[in-house]
């Protein structure tokens, strides 16, 4: 029997309670290779976003090195939304104290070394601001070809949500956005046109809440924290931005994609941290991200239920 090949990836987020699935669902595939893991400033300190993502990863059993990201955005500073995750950024139930620590390299250190000492190319899944990315690039240009692609929760071609024209994560470093779109690297764009459908309904909180483990219950309590915000919003369910990022690896054939060039708008009044998406081709540029637009909803449920019965 043939052995499935793993892809080899390094997670980089601000959990968040969207990250933190994310990460449930990548621990729990046996796609996915986790190398490493590191925190942004995101939206929360990065004192918070570590110490979070600390806990995280000691829940799930992920103790890959982990690496401390840099402690503000490029050029702006740090913006931090306790009304959406709460004052220390990951509100709800009770995790565990971190059982290991960071390995002593930054995020970006830890990144170059991991992408330098793979054999096969890696996959990099950020799910907050792109900072620690663009420091990478910034600083080791020579390792594009050794990254497989970014597969990123950012931006939206249609809307914005923290700005009619920009998405969060963009919007907190939209110059280190600007350095990975125009990367060369590939790009697989899970922007606000397919997460904001990637909802998981209160019925579907109860179902993973049934699988019965530690992880699923917190998961499900996951959900109900971040349904809280978002129900006042009148969504009908939580939108799990961040969990899109690893779905569109381990089960692609869930996405519908487009091919578009998109350019980050660095200034601006009103369209700072816009991900403008060419969507008639009027620049004559060659695409540079595999934007995915829908998502079969169900089968992303699904998929997160499977995802949480393996910590049985």
């Amino acid at each position: 029997m043939d052995t499935i090949k793993k892809i080899p990836v390094i997670l980089d987020g601000d959990p968040g309670h969207d990250d933190a699935i994310a990460w449930v669902l990548a621990k729990s595939s046996p796609l996915l290779d986790i190398r490493a893991v590191t925190s942004v400033c995101g939206n929360q300190t990065i004192e918070k976003t570590t110490y979070n993502a600390l806990r995280i990863c000691t829940l799930i059993g992920n103790h890959a090195p982990f690496g401390v990201g840099r402690p503000r955005p490029l050029v702006a500073e740090p913006i931090v939304v306790p009304t959406v995750h709460g004052k220390s950024g990951l509100d709800g139930p009770v995790l565990p104290e971190p059982d290991f620590e960071p390995c002593g390299l930054d995020a970006p250190a830890l990144m170059e070394k991991v992408i330098e000492e793979s054999i096969d190319p890696v996959t990099i899944v950020p799910t907050g601001p792109l900072t620690n990315v663009a420091a990478l690039l910034l600083t080791r240009p020579d390792l594009k070809d050794k990254i497989a692609r970014i597969s990123l929760m950012g931006g939206g071609i249609a809307y914005g949500n923290w700005t009619p024209a920009a998405e969060f994560n963009i919007l907190v470093d939209p110059e280190a956005a600007k350095i990975v779109f125009e990367s060369g690297i590939p790009i697989i764009m899970a922007g606000l046109d397919v997460t904001e459908k990637a909802l998981v309904f209160p019925e579907d909180f109860e179902r993973i809440r049934a699988v019965g483990n530690k992880v699923a219950q917190v998961v499900a309590d996951w959900l109900e924290f971040f349904y809280g915000f978002h129900r006042n919003l009148g969504y009908p369910g939580a939108p799990v931005h961040d969990a899109v990022a690893v779905a569109a690896l381990v089960k692609p054939e869930l996405m519908t994609t487009r091919d578009l060039f998109v350019q980050v708008e660095t200034a601006g009044d009103y369209c700072k941290g816009c991900t403008v998406g060419d969507w008639y081709g009027v620049t004559g540029k060659a695409p540079n991200a595999t934007c995915i637009l829908d998502i079969d909803r169900q089968g992303f449920v699904d998929l997160l239920v499977e995802a949480v019965k393996t910590y049985d």
